[in-house]
């Protein structure tokens, strides 16, 4: 019968190469999400090429053109072309320019890291305990978002603790209801998933009979 520190080592090793694998997957999502962003910026320049080549042929442009020449050289200027510039340049009845909104990009506040914690096999007080040992973690340094993941049921119930918990069936339900599909691909495609969506700057693997203490998740 394997010893049980084995078994544990063994579970853990499969959880950080599953693990892996979603960072990997992740990667290359956010390859292709780079490529498709270079492609959106090449339609773009061709566009407002397109856009500055036809101003450059509008009358508004020529307009703007002969309102510059009339301001380096205004003695060469005739008064009737001076009234006929004003009258183009005066805007419509109750047209005033609009002033831009301006506001605070949400973009630019700083967003703290997120770290995953794979919490696989754990039951439900051990799932408890482990959000609150990581509560306490960031009530002493906070400097990431939690995001776990655990294939618990009873999930829904720890959400008031303030920590976002992301759900995987467990492997003997997947099986049981899906068996074409096989468990592992699930987990490295919502380990990818998670990482992708929260930009996950951590991936900790928690050992299900051995979870972190404070002292341990402060290393």
């Amino acid at each position: 019968m394997p010893d049980l520190s084995t078994k544990s080592e063994l579970e853990k090793l499969h959880w950080e190469i599953a693990a892996l694998t979603g960072r990997i997957r992740s990667v290359e999502l956010e390859r292709d999400s780079w490529r498709a962003r270079c492609d959106r910026l090449t339609d773009q320049r061709d566009r407002e090429r397109e856009k500055s080549r036809s101003l450059r042929d509008s009358g508004s442009y020529r307009l703007g053109k002969a309102l510059v020449s009339l301001v380096r050289n205004p003695l060469r200027t005739s008064p009737r072309l001076v009234r006929a510039l004003v009258r183009r340049l005066r805007p419509a009845a109750g047209g005033a320019p609009a002033v831009p909104k301006q506001g605070v990009d949400p973009k630019a506040a700083k967003r703290l890291p997120a770290h995953l914690y794979v919490a696989i096999g754990l039951d439900h007080d051990a799932l408890r305990d482990l959000v609150v040992t990581i509560n306490q973690r960031l009530l002493v340094t906070p400097d990431h978002r939690p995001v776990v993941l655990t294939d618990d049921p009873s999930f829904s119930l720890l959400r008031k603790l303030g920590v976002l918990i992301e759900y995987l069936p467990d492997r003997a339900t997947w099986e049981r209801h899906r068996p074409g599909r096989a468990w592992d691909d699930l987990l490295a495609e919502r380990l990818a998933q998670l990482c992708r969506d929260h930009s996950t700057g951590r991936t900790v693997v928690v050992d299900r009979l051995n979870p972190p203490s404070l002292a341990e998740l402060l290393r």
